[in-house]
């Protein structure tokens, strides 16, 4: 079993959701968060005055995967997230020792 960490702009989340659901993805987590990567920000304009941006707005998904589904996983994200501008994200994948679906008792990739 494998987690795995997305980092995507906002207004892409839902073209990724939607993705990950045609694979059979069936939950995921979503955070609002911010950050930064190489841009390292921007500056904006408002009412006249320059403000420089540090932290971007950015969305973070969680979603917990068989194996064998995992490089479905990561070409949906990369495929629905992609802009082909920079601060598009990153998609991280740890593994995952166990998974105990609280209501049953179930573990493993049953209770995925």
């Amino acid at each position: 079993m494998k987690f795995v960490t997305a980092i995507i702009k906002p207004f892409k989340l839902d073209e990724v959701r939607e993705a990950l659901s045609e694979i059979g993805v069936q939950g995921i987590t979503v955070t609002e968060v911010k950050g930064f990567g190489r841009q390292k920000g921007h500056t904006e304009l408002y009412r006249g005055a320059e403000y420089v941006i540090d932290f971007l707005p950015k969305v973070k998904l969680e979603v917990a995967v068989s194996t064998k589904l995992l490089k479905k996983v990561i070409e949906a994200i990369e495929k629905s997230a992609a802009t082909g501008k920079i601060g598009d994200g990153k998609i991280f994948v740890m593994n995952l020792e166990e998974v105990k679906r609280i209501r049953t008792g179930e573990t493993g990739e049953d209770a995925l």
